[in-house]
């Protein structure tokens, strides 16, 4: 039998095929999905801001991109032994417009950038994005092919 897991904000699980992990609400928030293609042990990570280091312990690990994403590879890899992964992300939208908005980027264009850094400093190819613009998305993950389809606010699907 297979289960869907759900992925709350400030969250990320891991499961293995034939689950599929899903989580909704990515406004500003970043989803992340990171995949063994092998062992077909997967991760999805709901980050909600870019970084800790303004903020004073204790602090919930899974709410950053600079902790959460190093956090949850190292449990995938503990899981598969392989550490040949591969990673999906969606979210990053700008979902608040202020006529006064200073030249500063917004806090999705932050997570986005956050995201991409730290897998790349992990060595985890980002095989596909749906992320920026202003509107909120869902996020579901297929742990048997690892096919990510991002459905947004007006309903569009988009496979990742």
């Amino acid at each position: 039998m297979s289960e869907e897991i759900k992925v709350r904000i400030s969250d990320y699980k891991l499961a293995t095929y034939p689950d599929t992990l899903i989580t909704i609400a990515l406004g500003s928030c970043v989803g992340i999905a990171i995949y063994d293609p092998i062992t077909k042990v997967g991760g999805l990570s709901h980050v909600m801001l870019p970084d800790s280091t303004m903020f004073k312990p204790p602090y919930k690990v899974e709410k950053f991109a600079d902790l959460a994403l190093p956090q949850m590879v190292e449990e995938i890899r503990k899981q598969t032994k392989h550490h040949q992964l591969v990673a999906k992300i969606a979210g990053g939208a700008n979902m608040f417009q202020f006529t006064s908005q200073g030249e500063g980027e917004s806090i999705g264009e932050r997570n986005i950038k956050a995201v991409i850094a730290s897998l790349n400093e992990m060595k985890i190819p980002l095989l596909g994005q749906n992320t920026g613009g202003n509107i909120g998305r869902t996020m579901i993950v297929d742990l048997g092919k690892f096919e990510v389809k991002v459905r947004n606010a007006n309903r569009d699907i988009s496979i990742l």
